[in-house]
């Protein structure tokens, strides 16, 4: 890490955010700070400024306050999202540079605008009909055997337990979410659901029976 003297350094700065500028483009705000001086000009080069509204000569954000104050230890993030008051979606990232007595000198920050690809992504989403959903979307495999496999991967995460944690009455859901499912019309999957739960077949076609007449006595109400 560079040691400033922020004046004596700034040509190497200058270099980076050229490269950064030129790398990124129109959309990604590029920012030096010189944090010796307070809190009120902050700003000694600014490249595509209009992203933000800021030019040379203005303030630092919060985040900067808090990095002098020394609220924060290590003030370095990346790829977080900022929000403007007009809008604009910014994807941003900000590092320090401390001098030789570790006191925080200097920070450079990219802003990248990504108000559009935002919209464009959530326009994506509506025409595609494609929201994560809290129901179950189709499962295609090659043998019934992995379907049932991922019915009693599935039932796992419904109880939230593996079979070794759960009670009588977690095993009595969880072969009511199998059977709900249609799982025990697959051949022989009683054989596996058994040796899965650690239960024995009495058990297993008592806890069957139970559901269903639940089921039908439901049907009837």
């Amino acid at each position: 890490m560079m040691d400033y003297d922020i004046k004596k350094n700034m040509p190497y700065l200058e270099r980076i955010v050229d490269m950064l500028e030129q790398h990124l483009g129109k959309q990604s705000e590029i920012v030096v700070h010189d944090l010796t001086k307070g809190v009120e000009s902050t700003i000694i080069d600014i490249r595509n400024g209009d992203i933000t509204g800021r030019t040379i000569g203005g303030c630092g954000s919060n985040l900067g306050l808090e990095m002098l104050k020394g609220t924060t230890e290590n003030g370095d993030r990346f790829n977080y999202v900022t929000k403007l008051k007009n809008g604009r979606i910014l994807r941003s990232s900000t590092m320090y540079f401390r001098n030789g007595e570790g006191q925080v000198a200097a920070s450079l920050c990219v802003n990248t605008d990504i108000t559009e690809s935002v919209r464009l992504e959530n326009y994506l989403k509506e025409i595609n009909h494609y929201e994560e959903e809290g129901g179950e979307s189709e499962v295609l495999v090659n043998d019934v055997g992995q379907l049932l496999e991922y019915y009693l991967q599935r039932g796992q995460e419904v109880i939230g337990k593996v079979p070794e944690d759960m009670s009588k009455e977690d095993k009595f859901e969880f072969i009511k979410y199998l059977d709900s499912k249609g799982a025990f019309l697959i051949a022989k999957s009683g054989e596996k659901v058994q040796e899965f739960l650690n239960i024995s077949k009495y058990l297993m076609y008592k806890y069957l029976d139970m559901i269903r007449e639940e089921d039908h006595q439901t049907e009837e109400t």
